[in-house]
């Protein structure tokens, strides 16, 4: 069963908890799955939502327990928003003991999709980083694991096709966050069967729709997105500034949905991570994930409108 039937049963059942009939909670459903956007992962057909949530800088709050209730409240609403894939990586601190110990709190979490990286240099070590992060997070195995930034990649990536063969894990992934990595991705992406590659793009960093993104394309590669917002460079841009008029038109009521919906409109994009630990920019990231997407003309004027504020 994939991610998005099983979003649909979560959805009747709530649906049918408060009383609805079968035909009514039939139809809500089948309006609110067709107003959901979601991508298909090029590998299996298997479609994911296009935004989840990126863990980067947010969830090390390891004896923060302010912080802690605050990331709990988070957690469970993006599951309830029906929100699926969450992205971590040991070299963030304690955010994978934080999500373990968080998982273990909510009761919505019957979608997720598990995606961490090994980093470190060495097969052994390799084995043994990916085994803690499983037993941080305290699943049975990962949907996806993600070389980060090419660390060791030739060693690392043996043990992957080994894990995807015994079952261990469901796809295999390279990521980077950084320009001077992007030839050597490119070359990786051309020559090897990679499921997915998680990358840095957004309305102000567009470098990789020269060559990564088309090639994504082409070799049937989910692209994965971080650091949608530029860490925030973008709302400074844009601060004081409205949105355009048609912004209606892409079901956009905000500018970090703006900037969403230029990510994940791109042909080759699976889905964003935008990470956070406040409740309410988390409702205004899912929401980027219904309605309509902006199409080529539509992304272009998106582009001139950014430039012009």
């Amino acid at each position: 069963m994939n991610n998005l039937e099983m979003s649909r049963r979560a959805l009747l059942k709530a649906l049918l908890a408060l009383g609805l009939s079968s035909a009514t909670a039939g139809n809500l459903l089948n309006a609110a799955v067709q107003n959901k956007i979601f991508k298909k992962i090029p590998s299996s057909a298997e479609s994911i939502p296009v935004i989840g949530l990126g863990t980067s800088r947010t969830f090390d709050a390891l004896g923060d327990e302010e912080l802690l209730i605050q990331l709990k409240k988070v957690l469970h609403i993006f599951f309830d928003k029906q929100g699926t894939l969450i992205d971590s990586s040991p070299m963030y601190g304690g955010a994978e003991a934080v999500i373990g110990k968080l998982l273990k709190q909510v009761d919505n979490d019957q979608n997720l999709f598990a995606a961490t990286k090994v980093w470190t240099y060495g097969k052994q070590s390799g084995v043994i980083q990916m085994e803690q992060s499983r037993q941080l997070w305290a699943i049975k195995r990962f949907d996806l694991m993600q070389i980060h930034n090419l660390r060791d990649w030739e060693v690392h990536y043996e043990t992957l096709k080994k894990m995807k063969a015994e079952g261990k894990i469901r796809y295999i992934g390279v990521t980077t966050s950084h320009g001077r990595f992007h030839d050597e991705l490119e070359v990786l992406l051309e020559n090897l069967p990679f499921d997915f590659v998680q990358l840095s793009y957004n309305i102000d960093n567009r470098d990789v729709e020269k060559r990564l993104l088309p090639i994504a394309l082409d070799k049937g590669i989910a692209v994965i997105v971080n650091r949608p917002y530029q860490r925030g460079d973008l709302f400074g841009h844009v601060r004081g500034k409205a949105l355009p008029g048609w912004a209606s038109e892409i079901d956009v009521t905000s500018w970090g949905q703006f900037f969403l919906k230029f990510i994940v409109s791109h042909p080759a994009v699976t889905c964003a991570i935008p990470a956070t630990t406040r409740v309410k920019h988390l409702l205004d990231n899912m929401a980027a994930q219904f309605g309509h997407l902006p199409d080529s003309q539509m992304r272009n004027e998106m582009i001139r409108y950014f430039k012009s504020v």
